[in-house]
C-alpha cells in the first residue's frame, strides 16, 4: 500500500516506531508491535505503532527522521508499506564509541533496552544510557552494529546473546546494508512547539528544491530568503539546522563577525566566495546566524566595511547575476536593527517569528529534552508546562540538564571517579525523580521574562479576607477574557485593557493584585513606578514601551503598575521635571491604545491618589475598570481577622466578631498588624516567664488570649479616618458619573483641594 510520509510526534521518536492511518493499518492487517518495511529510495524496517486518532483515513505513516533517512525519503513522499517477517536475532555484535568509559555487563543492559527493536549490520542507534552525559549528540551514545546473526534485519529479543566488539565504532566500516547512513544529528522531532513555524519553512524551502515545477506551471519564482527572528533561545538555529539535516542540499553557515577583515575589500570578497560556492553546488541553503551583526543599518553603521558589506550582501541576493537554486535564511533577535533594504521581496520574502512557547509548545520541548532520560513514572511533565511561564526552548533545555545533574549527584558517592571507567549496573541505576525536576526548578530564570521577571505570586484568593465584590469585579475583567474566549468571541466583546483600584493606603490593593496574577495563571511583570524613569532624554520612554514589548512577546501577562500615580501624574502640572513625566504618560497611553493592539495583555495599576493621575489615562480603552478597593466593613474585618488568626494558636476566650465590631475604620494592614502585636505580646510574657531551658518543653502550651488583642488595639490606632473615607466615597461617586458619561474628565482634581 502506499502512504504519505509525515514527521512523527516529539515524544516517540527515537524509538523505531512507524505510526500508521488506523483505516490503513486494518487493511494491511497490521496490528502494534507487527514489523513493516517501508519503501522509498531504500529500504527501512520499523515496528507499527497505533496511529494517532487525527489521522485516521488519511493514508499516512509517521516515521521519524532516522528511519526517513535510512528509507530515502523526506516528509510528503509516497511510500511502500508492507508486512515484514523479521527473524530474532540469536547474537548480535555492538561496536561502543571509542571514549566510552564504562565497564562491567553492558551487554545485558543494551539487550533489555532495544528489546523489540528491529536492526540491521552497520546501522548507527542512539542508545540512551544512563543520562546519556558520557557523549554523543540527543543525549545518547551511538552505538553501531557490527554483525547479526542471522544476517539480514533481525529483532532483539529477551534471548539474544550480546556481544560487544573489541574494535571501536569508528573502525568499523560502514555497509550498504539499509542501516548504513549516518543518523541525521537534528530532525523535526527534536523541535518541540514550533510546528506552525516549521510548516512555514518548509513550504518556503523544501518545496522549490524537491518540486520546482509546481512554481513553473504557476509562472512565479520560488522565495529566495526566510528571516527567522524572535527572542534568544526560541530555535531558530535549531530550525536551520533540522531543514538542512532533512533535505538533500548543501549547507552554508555563516557566521557574521568570522568574514569580518581588516584588508580593504576583503570582508565582501569572502562573502561573494560563500555565494559562489552554495551556486556551483545549488540546490544549497545558506544560513546567516546573527545577522544583525554584518547587516546592521547603513546609517546607524559606525565604520565603512559594515556598509560595504551590507551593499555587497543586497546585490548578492537580489542583483543582475541569477542566484539560482540557493536560499539564505538569516537568524536574528533583533529584526529592528537589521538594515531595512534586506527586509523586502526578493531578498527575505519572508519573516517568520519564532516566539516564546505555549504551554503545549512547553510539554513537546520537555518531552524532547526528557526523551532519553531515566525518569521514574511519578513525574508529570504537563505539570511542569503549565508552570514554567515564560521559559524558552534554551532554558527548558537547562532544566532537563539541570535535573540529570541533581539526579547525578545523588549516586557520585557510589562512583569511583578516579577510576578510568564506570561500573554498567550504577550508571543503569540512575533515575531522574521528582525532587530532582523541583530542585532544579528553583535555579533557572526564564530568559524571555529575564529583565522583568517576578515569580508568579503564591497569595490566592483565601489569603485575601472580605472584598468579595472587588474580587469579582476583578475575575470579570481579567481571568473571564482568559479562561473564557469563547463567550467573549460569541458576544463580540472586546476584553478590557487595564483596571485602575484605588482606595486608602493598606486596604489590600497590592495583594489583590498578586491574587488575581496567581488565579489567571499568567506571567507577572510588577513594574514600581519610580524605577521606570532615567536621567537620560529618552530612557524612561523606552523603558515602558520594552515593558510592553516582554509582555506582548509572553502573553497571556498581567502587567502590575504600583503606585502609577508617580509616573503618570497629569500632564500640564510638573514644570521641574523637563517634562519627562509627560512623555512616560504619552509613551503609557500610546502603549495601552496605540496602533499595535494588546493581545492578551491586562494593564492593573493601583493607587491611593487617583486625583494626581492624568485623566487620559482613565478613559474606556485605557485603564477602563475603576476598582474602589474600600476600608473593610465589619464583616470584611471578621474575615481578615480569620485569615491572619488562622494559623495562630488562640485561647478560647478570643472572640473575633468582638474585635471585628471594635476595629472600625481599621484596614487590612492595621488588622495584620493588631494580630502581629498580640502574637509579639504572648511570646512576650512566655519568654520572661521560663528559663531557656525549659523553652523547647513549654512552648506548645502558649495562647493568645483576648487580653493580649485588648493590649494591641492600645497600641495600633486606625489608619484611616472618616474624613478620608468620605473623601475615597466621594471620589467612586465622580468615577461612577464619568463612566456613565455625566461629567467631563478633568473635574476630579477638585476632590482632594
Amino acid at each position: 500500500m502506499k502512504l504519505t510520509v509525515k514527521p512523527l510526534k516529539q515524544k516517540d521518536a527515537g524509538r523505531r516506531l512507524a505510526a500508521i492511518d488506523r483505516v490503513a493499518a486494518d487493511e494491511l492487517d497490521l496490528a502494534g508491535g507487527d514489523y513493516i518495511r517501508i519503501q522509498g529510495d531504500s529500504t527501512a524496517i520499523a515496528r507499527v505503532w497505533p496511529g494517532y486518532p487525527e489521522d485516521d483515513d488519511t493514508g499516512v505513516v509517521r516515521i521519524d527522521g532516522q528511519l526517513r533517512q535510512e528509507a530515502g525519503v523526506g516528509i510528503d513522499d509516497r511510500v511502500e508499506v508492507e508486512a515484514a517477517d523479521v527473524e530474532p536475532a540469536e547474537r548480535i555484535t555492538i561496536a561502543l564509541p571509542q571514549q566510552f568509559g564504562i565497564r562491567g555487563n553492558v551487554g545485558s543492559i543494551i539487550r533489555d533496552k532495544l528489546s523489540g527493536q528491529p536492526v540491521t549490520q552497520g546501522q548507527t542507534i542512539r542508545f540512551p544510557l544512563g543520562l546519556g552525559l558520557m557523549g554523543g549528540g540527543s543525549q545518547a551514545v551511538p552505538l553501531k552494529i557490527a554483525s547479526t546473526q542471522p544476517s539480514g534485519t533481525v529483532v532483539i529479543t529477551d534471548s539474544t546473546e550480546v556481544d560487544i566488539s573489541e574494535k571501536p565504532a569508528e573502525e568499523i566500516t560502514e555497509t550498504a546494508a539499509a542501516g548504513g547512513a549516518e543518523s541525521p544529528d537534528v530532525t523535526y522531532e527534536d523541535i518541540g512547539g514550533l510546528d506552525d513555524e516549521l510548516e512555514q519553512v518548509r513550504e518556503m524551502i523544501e518545496l522549490p528544491m524537491r518540486h520546482p515545477e509546481l512554481f513553473k506551471r504557476l509562472g512565479i519564482e520560488p522565495p529566495k530568503g526566510v528571516l527567522l527572528h524572535g527572542p534568544p533561545g526560541t530555535g531558530k538555529t535549531l530550525i536551520a539546522k533540522a531543514v538542512a539535516n532533512e533535505i538533500d542540499a548543501h549547507f552554508t553557515t555563516l557566521s557574521g563577525p568570522e568574514i569580518m577583515s581588516k584588508y580593504y575589500g576583503e570582508s565582501e570578497e569572502q562573502l561573494r566566495e560563500v555565494f559562489e560556492e552554495a551556486s556551483e553546488n545549488a540546490p544549497a541553503i545558506i544560513f546567516m546566524d546573527e545577522l544583525d551583526s554584518i547587516a546592521p543599518k547603513r546609517e546607524e553603521a559606525g565604520g565603512d566595511v559594515e556598509r560595504r558589506v551590507v551593499a555587497q550582501l543586497l546585490s548578492l541576493m537580489d542583483g543582475l547575476e541569477e542566484r539560482g537554486e540557493v536560499v539564505v535564511i538569516g537568524a536574528t533577535n533583533r529584526v529592528d536593527a537589521i538594515d531595512p533594504a534586506l527586509r523586502r521581496g526578493g531578498r527575505f520574502d519572508r519573516e517568520i517569528e519564532i516566539g516564546v512557547p505555549d504551554r503545549d509548545g512547553r510539554k513537546e520541548i520537555l518531552q524532547v529534552h526528557t526523551r532519553n532520560m531515566p525518569l521514574v513514572e511519578d513525574i508529570d511533565l504537563d505539570e511542569y508546562a503549565e508552570s514554567t511561564h515564560g521559559f524558552v526552548g534554551a532554558d527548558l533545555e537547562s532544566l532537563a540538564k539541570e535535573a540529570g545533574m541533581n539526579a547525578l549527584r545523588r549516586i557520585r558517592p557510589q562512583l569511583d571517579l578516579d577510576a578510568e571507567e564506570i561500573d554498567a549496573e550504577v550508571l543503569d541505576s540512575i533515575e531522574v525523580r521528582e525532587s530532582d525536576v523541583k530542585e532544579a526548578m528553583k535555579g533557572i530564570e526564564p530568559s524571555a521574562l529575564r529583565e522583568v521577571f517576578v515569580e508568579i505570586p503564591d497569595v490566592t484568593w483565601g489569603d485575601v479576607g472580605g472584598l468579595e465584590d472587588t474580587k469579582e469585579r476583578l475575575r470579570e475583567t481579567i481571568q473571564w477574557p482568559l479562561e473564557y474566549p469563547e463567550v467573549f468571541e460569541a458576544m463580540d466583546m472586546q476584553s478590557a485593557k487595564g483596571v485602575m483600584m484605588y482606595g486608602p493606603p493598606g486596604t489590600g490593593k497590592t495583594m489583590l493584585a498578586k491574587a488575581i496574577a496567581n488565579e489567571s495563571d499568567s506571567n507577572f511583570i510588577s513594574i514600581k513606578g519610580p524605577e521606570l524613569l532615567n536621567k537620560f532624554v529618552g530612557e524612561s520612554e523606552k523603558g515602558v514601551r520594552e515593558v510592553f514589548s516582554k509582555a506582548r512577546e509572553n502573553a497571556p501577562t498581567i502587567v502590575f503598575f504600583d503606585e502609577i500615580d508617580s509616573i503618570a501624574t497629569e500632564r500640564g502640572r510638573n514644570t521641574g521635571d523637563s517634562g519627562v513625566s509627560e512623555r512616560v504618560v504619552s509613551q503609557l497611553l500610546t502603549e495601552l491604545d496605540g496602533l499595535e493592539t494588546l493581545e492578551d495583555v491586562v494593564v492593573i495599576a493601583t493607587t491611593n491618589r487617583p486625583d494626581l493621575i492624568d485623566p487620559a489615562l482613565l478613559r474606556p480603552g485605557r485603564l477602563d475598570r475603576h476598582v474602589h478597593v474600600p476600608v473593610p466593613d465589619e464583616d470584611a474585618r471578621r474575615a481578615i481577622f480569620e485569615v491572619h488568626t488562622e494559623h495562630k494558636p488562640l485561647a478560647d476566650d478570643v472572640d473575633l466578631d468582638s474585635l471585628a465590631r471594635r476595629t472600625d475604620g481599621y484596614v487590612g494592614a492595621d488588622i495584620e498588624a493588631v494580630c502581629r502585636e498580640a502574637s509579639m505580646n504572648a511570646s512576650r510574657e512566655f519568654i520572661e516567664s521560663v528559663t531557656r531551658e525549659e523553652v523547647t518543653e513549654s512552648v506548645g502550651n502558649v495562647r493568645v488570649t483576648m487580653d493580649h488583642f485588648e493590649d494591641a488595639l492600645e497600641e495600633v490606632s486606625p489608619s484611616v479616618t472618616a474624613e478620608v473615607r468620605e473623601r475615597y466615597q466621594d471620589i467612586e461617586k465622580r468615577f461612577q458619573q464619568a463612566d456613565t458619561g455625566e461629567r467631563e474628565g478633568d473635574e476630579l482634581g477638585r476632590t482632594f483641594q
